[in-house]
C-alpha cells in the first residue's frame, strides 16, 4: 500500500465512521514499531506503522484508522481525545474501533554458537566475542555457526 492509498482509505473510512471528511494528511512512518498509528496535535496530519499494515487484515487495518480518527476528530471539535477521556472511549466503542494495536511477533536475528567441547548451544542476540567468552557449563571454546 502507497501513501496515496492510504490517504484514499482514511478519507474513505472517515466519512462513513464519522460522517465527516478528513482534511489533513495520512502517511506511513517506517520509525513506529509498537504502535498502529500516531495523530500529530500541532498539524493534524496521521502517522501508520507500514510493517504492521503489511501483516495484518484489513478489519484490523480499519480499527487502527478508526482509533486514530477518533483522536482527530475529537481534537478539532475541543472534546476530550485522550485515551482515558470519557469522550474518547464512547466515540471508540461507537465507531468499533481498536483500543490496542495487536502484537505482531518481530523477526530479532539470533546469533548461534555451539561449545567445541560439550556441545552445549547458545542463541544470542548480540553477536560475541569468541575470543573472550567461554561456554557456561564446561568452560570449552565457543565456535560460530550462524546468523539468524
Amino acid at each position: 500500500m502507497t501513501n496515496q492509498e492510504l490517504q484514499v482509505l482514511v478519507e474513505e473510512v472517515s466519512l462513513a465512521s464519522f460522517g465527516r471528511p478528513f482534511r489533513h494528511q495520512a502517511v506511513f512512518n517506517g520509525r513506529l514499531k509498537t504502535t498502529g498509528g500516531r495523530y500529530h496535535l500541532q498539524d493534524h496530519h496521521l502517522d501508520f506503522n507500514p510493517s504492521l499494515f503489511a501483516q495484518v487484515s484489513t478489519e484490523v487495518r480499519r480499527g487502527i484508522i478508526v482509533h486514530e480518527l477518533c483522536h482527530y476528530h475529537l481534537h478539532l471539535t475541543s472534546r476530550g481525545y485522550r485515551h482515558q477521556d470519557r469522550d474518547f472511549k464512547e466515540l471508540l466503542a461507537a465507531t468499533k474501533g481498536l483500543r490496542y494495536a495487536p502484537r505482531i511477533a518481530q523477526a530479532t536475528p539470533l546469533w548461534h554458537y555451539r561449545c567445541n567441547e560439550c556441545g552445549q548451544e547458545y542463541q544470542r542476540k548480540r553477536r560475541l566475542n569468541t575470543q573472550k567468552y567461554r561456554c557456561g557449563r564446561c568452560r570449552g571454546e565457543l565456535i560460530f555457526i550462524k546468523k539468524g
